[in-house]
């Protein structure tokens, strides 16, 4: 009765925030072409999605600005005629061996006639040129550089307004306000508004405002509305400016050390993604609340040079502890958070109470095949940060101050690219990354990297190539290989053995580990495409069942194989399914078995306004040591990746509806369905009962 009253009042909510925002606009919306969606993301995609939500402690990304720049790229493909470095960055599947051969091809042999001449680059597949076949195109035409009037009238205006809701009432919002203050005072719907405009990759700007599930909305602690507000101009190629951006922005340096703050994969199938690549600047209008930065930054560029500068200031969530003149003399942050959350009295008293000054800028320079890069960036807090005084944080970041600096540079001789960065900060850490992409043959590829980064060494919103989440405190050699014998069959492996030279969180000793995988895919054709991966990786961890008075250090080792296998069964259906079998620590005292099994149905008629999807998942696992992850399909701009552990079932059903050739709806229903359980989650999220669902919806209009 619960989740059916739920689900009405769900309903009910949309319909009053869509009919008020948008029902006149939708009415009166033009016929004109049927709305861009991005393909659904290959495998391998998939695969680093689940990896990085594994390594991020089960938190999903909210960055989608990925799919995103694929929706852009549908409407305008990039002109592999004339197309730069920077922009051929964006095309995630090509790597920097790949981009470097294509300047070269065209620098000798002149412009590309076809698609087709593609096969004759050295380095490009049969595989990735199909990866990125649907953003592209081959011709003559010039790219011209409109003027900043043309870019403002002949641009595309968009909305889109999602509302999720767990159907279920957690304990958070079922508790009486009078006689707790730890609750949820605000709805159960988590409500995402945003409006973007774009012209071609020369020019956006957009706003956006998002509330979580148990904030308030226009009440309480939350009297402006959405919980999040984020705002956006950036604009590219307007002279000798490369980039300006105004408001919300992220920045990228080198390899990760010194500042990343754009999606970036790690350790899976395809070897290629140990190097980091992007644009310096890069707009940010994704709900995720941490990873960017506030305030303006320009890329000025002539020749064979670049520089950028930048400055931000926002204000930042932090665990606040009042001066105490017995323990301490100032007010101090124990820690940043990083959840976005503002539900409860005590998330709304860590509100940003922390002030974050930061500046910095990048020196780059390009002769031929060579780049060179300097980094720099600096941070000023209001107060100071001074971490528990745990053995494992004693060289954490502290201090109202703090700075990293760093050289990177790259070079492409014949098949080979070489590239690394080295960085340091004012404590005296350093850090150094240094790899190698090598195509070996036109059917071998071959990538190495080597780190090392000192336990001193610490950064803020970072994303190096790493085991751990951070770049700390950690040694380490990646060794990947790709074979193709045939056009249809690809093989690919990877090593990866690594040390951490101090101690860790939950890791009370130094330790190391090592990560093995190898994945075998087939593609005869392009109804079908099967692929087997089996994994093992071995790292330590605390591991005291006995109570002893100190925690052994214990190597617990993970092993898991998955096969899945896609069909075609016709232009409209696709049937695809997947078995995976997790062995934690086997024949060892946490010994812990896991196993899944998905199957999936997509409809996606030809010329008709619907679409549909289906899944229907079993799971069941001896306890979380041996959790599963799986990529679910979602509405537009957003993806699933849930985690999986004890013994349940569940089903999704994704539906999206053309209302006209400018405006579609998407709608969303999730359950999972746990037999055995009486309760499900912990705390403030703690559901009495044996299912969890939720329900999405979401209307996208271009205008």
């Amino acid at each position: 009765m619960a989740g059916k009253k739920g689900f009405i009042s769900f309903l009910l909510y949309c319909l009053v925030v869509f009919t008020l925002i948008l029902g006149p606009a939708v009415i009166k919306a033009q016929v004109v072409n049927p709305p861009n969606t991005p393909e659904q993301p290959s495998t391998g995609v998939e695969q680093e999605l689940e990896n990085l939500t594994e390594n991020n402690e089960d938190i999903e990304s909210e960055d989608d600005s990925y799919q995103q720049e694929l929706a852009q790229f549908l409407k305008d493909p990039i002109n592999l005629n004339s197309a730069d470095v920077t922009l051929l960055k964006e095309l995630r599947p090509l790597s920097a061996l790949q981009i470097q051969n294509l300047i070269s091809y065209r620098q000798y042999l002149g412009r590309l006639n076809s698609v087709y001449e593609l096969q004759a680059i050295p380095g490009w597949d049969i595989s990735t040129i199909k990866k990125i076949l649907p953003y592209i195109e081959v011709s003559n035409a010039l790219n011209p550089v409109a003027d900043l009037g043309q870019r403002l009238r002949k641009g595309e205006h968009s909305i889109l307004i999602r509302a999720t809701q767990v159907l279920e009432r957690s304990k958070g919002f079922l508790l009486d306000s009078s006689t707790t203050k730890n609750y949820y005072p605000g709805s159960p719907q988590k409500i995402l508004f945003r409006y973007k405009y774009v012209y071609k990759n020369l020019l956006q700007f957009g706003v956006l405002g998002e509330k979580d599930a148990g904030e308030q909305f226009f009440k309480g602690g939350q009297k402006q509305g959405f919980d999040f507000y984020s705002a956006h101009i950036f604009i590219r190629r307007l002279g000798i400016v490369k980039a300006l951006a105004l408001g919300d922005y992220t920045v990228n340096f080198g390899q990760g050390l010194t500042q990343w703050q754009s999606l970036a994969f790690k350790k899976g199938p395809d070897i290629s993604t140990i190097k980091r690549q992007s644009s310096v600047l890069r707009p940010y209008n994704s709900a995720g609340e941490i990873n960017f930065h506030r305030g303006a930054a320009i890329t000025i560029g002539r020749r064979n040079w670049e520089v950028t500068a930048f400055g931000s200031y926002r204000k930042l969530d932090a665990n606040f502890i009042a001066a105490d003149t017995l323990q301490q003399f100032e007010d101090i942050v124990s820690s940043l958070q990083t959840t976005g959350y503002h539900r409860t009295a005590s998330e709304l008293a860590d509100k940003g109470v922390q002030r974050q000054l930061s500046f910095g800028g990048n020196l780059a320079f390009q002769f031929k095949r060579i780049h060179i890069g300097f980094n720099g960036i600096h941070y000023q807090f209001k107060l100071p940060i001074q971490k528990s005084a745990d053995p494992y944080n004693l060289f954490a970041l502290s201090g109202k101050s703090f700075g990293n600096y760093s050289v990177d540079y790259s070079i492409t001789f014949r098949n080979f690219h070489f590239f690394g960065e080295a960085a340091t900060n004012a404590t005296g850490g350093t850090a150094f990354v240094n790899g190698i992409l090598l195509s070996a043959a036109n059917s071998v590829d071959i990538s190495m990297l080597y780190r090392n980064i000192n336990r001193k060494y610490q950064s803020l919103y970072t994303n190096a190539f790493t085991e751990g989440t951070y770049p700390n405190n950690e040694q380490g050699l990646f060794t990947g290989i790709t074979i193709r014998p045939a056009s249809s069959i690809q093989i690919s492996a990877y090593v990866d053995m690594y040390k951490f030279p101090w101690l860790r969180y939950r890791v009370n000793a130094p330790s190391s580990g090592s990560d093995y995988m190898v994945e075998a895919s087939y593609r005869p054709n392009r109804q079908m495409e099967i692929y087997s991966r089996y994994k093992r990786e071995s790292k330590a961890i605390n591991f005291n069942p006995d109570g002893l008075t100190l925690s052994p250090v214990v190597a617990q080792p993970k092993q898991s194989w998955r096969t899945q296998w896609s069909y075609k069964l016709s232009r409209s259906f696709n049937f695809r399914n997947r078995i995976e079998l997790v062995w934690y620590d086997p024949k060892g005292a946490a010994d812990s078995r896991g196993f899944l099994i998905f199957a999936d149905l997509l409809y996606k008629p030809m010329m008709r306004p619907f679409s549909a999807g289906i899944r229907l998942q079993y799971f069941e696992t001896d306890d979380y040591n041996s959790r599963l992850y799986t990529f679910e399909n979602d509405v537009l701009f957003s993806y699933s990746i849930p985690v999986f552990y004890e013994k349940g079932y569940r089903y999704y059903l994704n539906l999206s509806y053309d209302l006209t050739r400018r405006a579609t709806l998407f709608a969303r229903v999730a359950q999972t369905f746990y037999p055995d359980e009486t309760s499900i989650g912990s705390g403030l999220d703690e559901i009495k009962g044996k299912h969890k669902t939720e329900a999405k919806l979401q209307l996208y209009w271009r205008f």
